[in-house]
This record gives structure tokens, sequence and C-alpha cells, in this order.
């Protein structure tokens, strides 16, 4: 079973008003899909580990990030370059601007499969 870190209800609670939501949101989407998942805090933001590290969230002043460390779901998943902020999904401000709810666990179902697997490349060639 997986676990939720206290430390993450924390980071959550002192982010930005328009943050919390965004952020609570992704942490119930990954328990959903991996039950299995472990909060932990990592580069000083929330991660998510499964047999290795998933994916991870952060807030900022003005704008919300998330990402996965496999290097095939970032290949599919890769907006930063238009969008200029770290995490695939680029500057996320509101909830509308993640991905909807299955393609969103289904992503993290395939980044703990990866993991299960073993496969471990986290950047792309």
């Amino acid at each position: 079973m997986g676990t939720r870190d206290a430390r993450v209800d924390a980071y959550i609670a002192r982010s930005a008003d328009f943050a919390k939501p965004i952020l609570s949101h992704i942490r119930d989407a990954v328990h959903a899909a991996c039950p299995a998942a472990v909060e932990t805090i990592k580069w000083g933001h929330p991660h998510f580990e499964y047999k290795g590290i998933l994916c991870g969230m952060a807030s900022f002043k003005a704008h919300c990030a998330f990402g996965f460390w496999h290097a095939e779901i970032r290949a599919e998943t890769a907006v930063t370059k238009t969008r200029d902020a770290m995490g695939q999904f680029g500057r996320i401000t509101r909830l509308a601007e993640l991905p909807k709810d299955a393609v969103l666990k289904a992503l993290v179902r395939k980044a703990a499969q990866l993991n299960e697997a073993g496969i471990r490349e986290l950047v792309s060639k």
C-alpha cells in the first residue's frame, strides 16, 4: 500500500491558493492510478515513487509544473518547448490545463509498469 507524506500536505498548504486544487488533484490521481505509490520530497518538491521515481510536481509563484521521469513518457507528452516550464505539461495555472483524468492516470500506470519492468532510461537519446 502506498503512503502519503505529511511534508507533501505541508507543501500543498503553503502553496498559492490557485495551486492547491491543482496539486491536490495530481496527488489524488497518482494514488488512484498507482495505489502503491509512495510520496516523498526530492529537490524541494513532492515526488511519487513506485519501484523508482514515477513523477513529480511543483508549485511556483504563478504556476505549477508536473512531469514524468521516463524518457518514453516525456517524449509522448512534452510541451515544455512551447510553454517554457519544467515538466511536460508547461505552466499549469488551472485544473483545466492538466490532461484529462483518464490520460493522467494512464500515464501514471505506464510509468509504474516501466519501473516494474526495470526500465530506468530517464533521458531521451
